[in-house]
């Protein structure tokens, strides 16, 4: 005999009465499942992060399509890349000729073999073949994977003073941020880099900027980074063969104009110190070697526990970043005032660790330089200044090297040079380096 539906309801208890009943009547709906609590989004510890900051394509001088470039970078594991057109963010509508010259055919041509002749886009204007390039929001999805590869929009601010170039670069910036003129070189660096912060402000968006290629034209002295109190960045090491990084008779090289900005900063003018950067300033991407202007020659290593553009800026912001060529290092730590090193080593390479610093009571006068112009006028260079302004204090072929700070250190940084030559270098006989942040005891 079959029982009676009230009986049966009886005999049902908990989720089964309660599924018999919502299966009776679908107007009743079953209790909510429980469910796990999400993990964490990362557990991860933090990590380095591989990422140039200099950038160009065809949206201003580059030789290449954006998503070409960005192609290559991603399949030569870095981590995120910034493209920095001078004076322009990629975005809205622009269009180039598809056959002015001999390079940019065969830019055409490799750009639609690897993206395909959907994604390319041509139009006929005034009986000339164009093609159209892609903004920065239109492609990125295709590049972009959480915790492997991002995209962080910028620019190249691009001015002059008196004919010297002064270039700044902006890293995660909203919008498209005009060059101002300044009364000097000093103020020009000054008023640009306040749009930046500026724009920060206004957004509530994290955003850096910083000095590119001082020696590009000798375009600004240690005299003038130092006093421009708003600058917190400059490239020490930039990959175009123009820049001029290690000077020459006359001129100081970026490495010791570091150090002098470093030393009268904080010896003399009480202003906080200045992070070097490594960047490609990559233009040039069809023919490959010394004296083009290639990708792959400098980059920055953030640490940081995830990858997001507001977790890079962060980290460069914060100094927690190295500069290298090629030189990977594991680990950078502060112990108390020790400075610990550790870096990855390669069989059959050898490395060479040096701490550079400038001590309290070195001579930070200097006495002024000049060059003559072609008709004759002096124009100021960076002087010259006592050479024990960032002198090597002690230097160590450990695969983990450490200093420990006496106090009388201005600042202490380390600079890793190893003997294995770079597969493309700036300059003939360029082996992989990498610069560590100055450091205050």
């Amino acid at each position: 005999m079959s029982l009676s539906r009230p009986l049966a309801a009886i005999l049902l208890t908990g989720s089964a009465f309660a599924l018999a009943v919502a299966t009776q009547n679908p107007e009743v709906a079953p209790p909510p499942r429980t469910l796990p609590d999400p993990l964490p989004l990362t557990t991860s510890p933090p990590q380095y992060w591989k990422g140039n900051l200099h950038t160009h394509t065809l949206w201003s001088d580059g030789d290449d399509f954006p998503e070409m470039v960005v192609d290559w970078y991603k399949q030569h594991n870095y981590h995120f890349l910034a493209l920095t057109e001078h004076n322009v963010i990629a975005d809205g509508e622009k269009w180039v000729d598809a056959e002015t010259t001999a390079t940019r055919k065969t830019a055409v041509g490799k750009y639609v073999k690897r993206f395909g002749e959907r994604w390319a886009e041509f139009r006929t204007n005034n009986n000339k073949k164009q093609i159209r390039l892609k903004p920065l929001a239109e492609f990125r999805s295709l590049f972009e994977e959480p915790g492997k590869f991002l995209l962080v929009p910028g620019e190249e601010i691009t001015h002059s003073y008196a004919k010297r170039p002064v270039h700044m670069n902006g890293i995660n910036l909203r919008d498209t941020i005009k060059p101002l003129n300044g009364r000097d070189a000093i103020e020009t660096v000054r008023v640009n880099l306040r749009q930046v912060a500026e724009q920060r402000t206004k957004t509530s968006r994290v955003m850096i900027a910083f000095l590119n290629h001082p020696n590009f034209q000798w375009g600004v002295r240690a005299e003038e980074m130092l006093l421009a109190d708003e600058l917190k960045f400059f490239e020490v090491f930039n990959g175009h063969p123009s820049v001029r990084n290690y000077g020459d008779a006359l001129h100081a090289s970026c490495e010791r104009v570091w150090d002098i900005t470093l030393a009268l900063r904080l010896g003399k003018h009480n202003l906080p110190i200045v992070y070097g950067l490594a960047t490609d300033d990559s233009h040039g991407y069809h023919e490959y070697g010394i004296g083009k202007v290639n990708p792959g020659r400098g980059w920055v290593m953030v640490k940081a526990p995830f990858l997001t553009a507001e977790a890079m800026v962060k980290g460069l912001d914060a100094g927690d970043f190295y500069a290298s060529t090629g030189v990977v290092l594991n680990e950078i730590t502060r112990d108390g005032n020790t400075l610990k090193l550790s870096i990855q080593t390669e069989p059959g390479v050898t490395y060479k660790t040096e701490f550079i610093a400038t001590l309290e009571g070195t001579d930070l006068t200097g006495k002024p330089k000049f060059e003559k112009t072609k008709n004759g006028k002096e124009i100021p260079v960076t002087g010259d200044y006592s050479p024990d302004i960032g002198k090597v204090v002690a230097q160590s072929t450990d695969a983990n090297p450490s200093y420990t700070m006496t106090g009388k250190e201005l600042y202490i940084r380390a600079k890793v040079t190893s003997s294995k030559p770079h597969p493309n270098p700036y300059a003939k006989g360029d082996v992989e380096v990498a610069w560590t942040q100055p450091v205050v005891p």
